[in-house]
């Protein structure tokens, strides 16, 4: 029978990893290294497991080249910043109707309360822009762009908790082990810049009274894709990558020979036992040699003019500040880094949501703002794809006491907002529609899964072919799901 899932010569194919392929056609020092590092581009495609033979990584014309996520950890209150409601004006400290809840799961914070009393926000809403896109008064700066972003309000997900909900936007499952989306990308198209990772990591602290959930390096990890695929964390402070600066003794030509004879022992290591982790350890051996001369320069602000300061709030002078790490995007972006990922922590308000909502916008509206009009009066916008949003939303009714000034939320997965802005998405769209009370999707709805295939589809990817063959299983970000939202793309 002739089909090529029983063809011999087909199937072996299939198991040659890409690395295999450059350790097979390459010798020396590294010129498997040197392939990743500087064909990313020219050999994606060569993994069956991958790109199926499609020539620089691309399904087809690309809208973006790279991708700026500015994840809001935590997730934000779509009620009180994005989704307005003014219907809770009338309804504030009633008990949402169970023909709402519908018999909804609960996290176990609010599902013993005995009573679910709507709480309205207090923060009053407006229309901005020639679109007449509604936001909070929490956000001036966003509300400045917004002719320039699209908002999804009908953003929803499987998981109601903190690490299965981030897990599963960042990774398309709810349980640890599979790749970040960071990682597909650079496995699937590779790095633009030999001299920066294809994948940059940048941490901050918000500014609320609550504890923040914790971050794990998993969710920028390459799961079981090659390692050098992994985000590389840039920390604040005079050491941003760690082990990246030579030890006392060693010069720049010392570890160069270093370099080039551990090469030499891992290439023969390679050949013997055709492990592609160890060329992949090559390359990033030699990238961060590169790094140590790229990344002083990158991190070094001191040649931005005033009015960058200005625009991005005075907390960018202020390293592992949000805004400083806004401003730090914008460079990453100028020198082509294929995804930079930043996380704000500290927005899970299940108590004090006024206050601490308040705090946590305070740090985010203006560099976010800043960071749009930054990346469009440089002409990057148009080819950079800037999101911004969490790993779910937040409840109508309150959760503990409920009172005129105060209140909390629990965490809600079946709807909640995120913008996105550049990179070919529409501009000035408020895309879906929840119900009166922000509870459930009346129209529109975009599943995490959705959201991902569209992302990668901006990217010039089919979301459904960039796969990786791991333990007999082609894997893909979306797994089976996904349909790409194509009403939000211009």
């Amino acid at each position: 029978m002739d089909c090529e899932h029983t063809n011999p010569a087909r199937e072996q194919h299939h198991l040659i990893t890409r690395r295999q392929f450059f350790g097979r056609t390459s010798t020396g020092i590294g010129a498997a290294a040197l392939a990743s590092l500087l064909g990313g581009n020219a050999f994606a495609g060569t993994n069956p497991g991958g790109l199926h033979g499609h020539l620089n990584g691309l399904h087809f014309a690309p809208k973006a080249k790279r991708v700026i996520y500015l994840f809001q950890n935590g997730a934000p209150s779509q009620i009180d910043l994005f989704d307005y409601k003014p219907q809770l004006e009338n309804w504030h400290d009633v008990d949402l109707p169970e023909s709402v809840r519908k018999g909804q799961r609960l996290t176990g914070m609010t599902s013993g309360q005995e009573r679910f009393p709507m709480a309205k926000s207090l923060f009053k809403f407006a229309r901005y822009g020639e679109s007449g896109q509604w936001f909070s008064e929490l956000l001036p700066h966003t509300a400045t762009v917004a002719d320039d972003i699209c908002v999804v309000k009908t953003m929803n997900t499987d998981a109601i908790n903190h690490d299965p909900g981030v897990t599963f936007i960042q990774t398309g499952h709810q349980q640890p082990g599979r790749p970040s989306l960071g990682a597909w990308m650079s496995y699937g198209l590779g790095s633009m810049n030999d001299n920066l990772p294809a994948f940059v990591v940048l941490i901050s602290q918000g500014s609320a009274k609550r504890d923040a959930q914790a971050l794990f390096q998993r969710l920028w990890g390459s799961g079981f894709l090659p390692s050098e695929h992994q985000g590389v964390n840039f920390r604040a402070g005079a050491d941003p990558v760690l082990y990246l600066n030579n030890p006392p003794g060693i010069d720049t030509a010392t570890r160069r020979d270093m370099l080039d004879a551990l090469a030499e022992l891992n290439a023969r290591q390679f050949r013997d036992y055709q492990d592609p982790e160890i060329n992949a350890r090559i390359a990033q051996y030699e990238m961060a040699y590169k790094m140590q001369a790229s990344v002083p320069d990158l991190m070094d602000v001191s040649d931005e003019p005033e009015s960058t300061f200005e625009m991005y709030g005075d907390d960018a002078r202020k390293p592992g500040t949000f805004a400083a790490n806004c401003l730090l995007a914008r460079r990453l972006a100028e020198r082509d880094v294929r995804f930079i990922q930043l996380y704000h922590r500290g927005w899970d308000q299940h108590g004090d949501l006024p206050r601490d909502l308040t705090l946590q916008c305070k740090d985010t509206d203006q560099p976010s703002a800043a960071l749009v009009k930054d990346l469009k009066q440089r002409g990057l916008l148009e080819d950079t794809l800037v999101i911004w949003g969490g790993e779910f939303g937040r409840t109508v009714y309150c959760q503990g006491t409920l009172t005129d000034a105060n209140y909390g939320r629990d965490h809600h997965p079946r709807c909640y907002s995120i913008w996105m802005a550049g990179g070919g998405v529409k501009p000035g769209l408020s895309y879906g529609q929840t119900d009166e009370f922000s509870y459930n999707i009346v129209d529109k709805p975009v599943h995490v899964h959705d959201f991902n295939a569209t992302l990668m589809h901006l990217m010039g990817i089919d979301h459904e072919r960039l796969t990786y063959k791991f333990q007999g299983r082609d894997f893909r970000l979306t797994d089976v799901h996904g349909h790409v939202v194509d009403d939000i793309i211009a």
